[in-house]
């Protein structure tokens, strides 16, 4: 994919590091979500300063990803480092079993490199950055 057709969601979003790393490289939707107030208003202070595409929603990642009709070729997600393998379990088990993805896209899950998320269905690669470690699942 070239980065202008991605739709991306970014779940955790937080400050919105990533939204932003997104949508600097040409992503035309990306989706920011956080149970925040602060962070989500912080995103659109950010957003809407440097034009980039981004829509937040203020919601529990598990919540939005319950009852979105949103789909993404990239999900991104940047959970608290301290939730438990069946927490990040539940996380694909949700995108997959919903059809969040599209054709072709990635779940990406941003964890400590203590834990190891390689046993979990559609697990794909694992890339590691220092601390930071990023599953992939297709």
């Amino acid at each position: 994919y070239h980065f202008s057709a991605l739709k991306v969601i970014d779940l955790f979003s937080g400050t919105g590091n990533i939204a932003y790393e997104f949508a600097s490289r040409g992503a035309q939707e990306i989706i920011a979500v956080d149970a925040h107030f602060e962070c989500v208003k912080f995103i659109n202070k950010i957003s809407s300063e440097m034009d980039m595409p981004i829509r937040t929603v203020k919601s529990d990642a598990f919540k939005f990803l319950n009852a979105t009709g949103e789909s993404a070729h990239i999900i991104f997600a940047d959970p608290p480092y301290n939730f438990e393998t069946d927490v990040l379990k539940d996380l694909v088990k949700i995108t997959f079993s919903r059809n969040l993805l599209e054709e072709g896209g990635s779940l990406i899950i941003e964890h400590s490199k203590k834990m190891d998320l390689s046993h979990l269905p559609h697990f794909s690669e694992v890339r590691k950055y220092g601390n930071s470690v990023f599953s992939f699942f297709v």
